[in-house]
This record gives C-alpha cells, sequence and structure tokens, in this order.
C-alpha cells in the first residue's frame, strides 16, 4: 500500500514537472535557439509599382503597391542583364487582415 502510494506520488511530481523542460513545454532556454533569418531584406517603396503573379510584364497585375509600402525580398530572378525581378512578401497582420490579401508577387526592379 505505501509502496504504491509512493510510486504515484513520484509519477504525478515526473508527470507535472518534467513536460516544463520539453520543446512543447513552454519554457524558451534562450533566444539564440529560435532559427530567425539574419539576412532578411526589406525594400520601402518610393513611388507607386506593380505587383505581378510571375516575374513577366505580360502576365497578370495583382495590384498595384503604394508608395512607403515595406517589403520583405524573398528571393531575386535575373532574366537578363538589364531586367531583374524580386519576389517579394507585403507586411502584414496575419491575425487581423483578410486571409484573402494578396501578400506575395512579383516586381520589376
Amino acid at each position: 500500500m505505501i509502496n504504491n502510494l509512493i510510486k504515484n506520488f513520484f509519477l504525478i511530481t515526473f508527470a507535472l514537472i518534467a513536460p516544463i523542460t520539453l520543446p512543447a513545454g513552454g519554457i524558451q532556454k534562450s533566444f539564440n535557439q529560435n532559427k530567425f533569418p539574419h539576412n532578411t531584406n526589406e525594400i520601402i517603396l518610393s513611388s507607386n509599382i506593380s505587383l505581378y503573379s510571375y516575374p513577366q510584364v505580360h502576365t497578370k497585375e495583382l495590384l498595384v503597391l503604394d508608395v512607403g509600402t515595406t517589403l520583405s525580398v524573398l528571393r531575386s530572378w535575373h532574366v537578363s542583364k538589364s531586367e531583374t525581378w524580386v519576389r517579394v512578401e507585403l507586411a502584414s497582420n496575419k491575425f487581423l487582415d483578410d486571409p484573402n490579401k494578396i501578400l506575395k508577387g512579383w516586381i520589376k526592379m
């Protein structure tokens, strides 16, 4: 009887304390463990520019971006020496914005 009581006590204690150190337990050991991209590039537009669905001028224009819009650069595409396209993502609040809002596209540099 006492053996079962001691076993149950240790089992319950372990079940309550051990998950704290597991990844889903909520403790964050240090901020350096997170894999944040350190080479993110941002663009702030100085003029109105069109956002395209594909890196070609004759493709569908998704929308026109206003002056001062902040964009995160995802990748670039060099068509020729004089023509460069950049895949960008618009800054947004994913919790408050419309989920159908266009957030990614291509701009010509």
